[in-house]
């Protein structure tokens, strides 16, 4: 497998595919706030990393977007120590370089429960201050030459974040994007990419919020309302927006039920045109793997809608 394709955390890996219809756009270093401080970061030496694999790809651009994700391991601890940060970013290290075969951590940068950044793959630190160029992760499927990652340790599905986390994901989300020339609202959850619930339903509720904060750090206007994203069902769920996927199947072929209840036979539609549309299908989960298998998200849902739907009408209307 590639190593730019897919990313994952601990153990569990998350599902990979094509990102659909998210526009691009930056904002001037007259309008950035230039003086936006570095927090600090434990770089890939304090934590005793592994030296990397491989060579480290440095693109000659910027990344577009910052994703925030959710490591789901080791789930969420109440060790806030700065060593225990350390432990998890070898133990992250390990499994994607042993099981994944990946030439070094996926994600550029990791924050931890106490609040603890540390570099994730090397020369990511390093090039983020330099504010031109980009490391070459493996954390969004099919999209890391234009995503720079932050995983957050814990699993965030139901549980929110803690107060050390948060603060510490500010400060760093509004360096990057500082250093960038981001503009907040390309501040993005991993299942805008990709067909997967990180980086959990509470965290990802809280990008507006995260947005917002950044933008302040920057000194800029708030962020424009973005068109919503498409929305991301799952085995078990029910109601309009599963109905208005069954006919979506329907109408490319698939003999499902029209019935608003996301079952097997849905289920096994959307793990077909995934298949056929080569989007490997992965698990994410914590000790007991979650199946992420079936689920429909923003990397499916472009390749159900037909040639005379309007996306942004539709993503509009599933947002009601």
């Amino acid at each position: 497998m590639a190593d730019f394709d897919r990313r994952t955390a601990l153990k569990g890996g998350l599902t990979v595919s094509a990102v659909g219809l998210l526009g691009t756009a930056t904002i001037s270093a007259a309008d950035a706030a230039s003086g936006v401080a570095e927090p600090k970061i434990y770089g890939t030496a304090a934590w005793n990393a592994r030296p990397p694999g491989g060579a480290i790809e440095v693109q000659n651009h910027k990344p577009t977007y910052i994703v925030v994700h959710h490591t789901v391991e080791p789930g969420n601890v109440t060790d806030y120590t700065l060593e225990h940060a350390f432990w998890a970013s070898r133990s992250i290290q390990n499994f994607h370089m042993d099981t994944r075969g990946w030439i070094d951590t996926g994600q550029q940068f990791t924050n931890s429960r106490g609040g603890h950044i540390t570099e994730g793959r090397h020369r990511s630190l390093e090039i983020l201050r330099g504010g031109t160029q980009h490391v070459l992760g493996a954390n969004v499927g099919n999209n890391n030459s234009t995503c720079i990652g932050i995983e957050n340790e814990g699993l965030y599905s139901k549980e929110d974040v803690t107060p050390a986390l948060w603060d510490s994901l500010v400060k760093l989300v509004a360096y990057i994007a500082s250093q960038y020339d981001i503009s907040p609202e390309f501040i993005k959850g991993h299942r805008d990419f990709n067909s997967t619930e990180c980086p959990g339903t509470v965290l990802y509720n809280r990008l507006p919020e995260l947005r917002t904060e950044v933008g302040k750090l920057l000194g800029t206007a708030s962020p424009k309302v973005d068109l919503p994203e498409w929305p991301l069902l799952k085995p078990g769920d029910s109601g309009p927006r599963v109905r208005t996927a069954q006919e979506l199947l329907r109408a490319r072929g698939f003999a499902v039920p029209v019935d608003g209840l996301f079952g097997q036979s849905t289920k096994d539609a959307v793990a077909a045109v995934a298949a056929r549309n080569g989007l490997e299908r992965d698990t994410c989960g914590a000790t007991a793997a979650t199946d992420e298998t079936g689920f429909l998200g923003s990397d499916v849902w472009p390749l159900i809608v037909g040639s005379g739907t309007d996306p942004r009408a539709l993503k509009a209307r599933l947002a009601g």
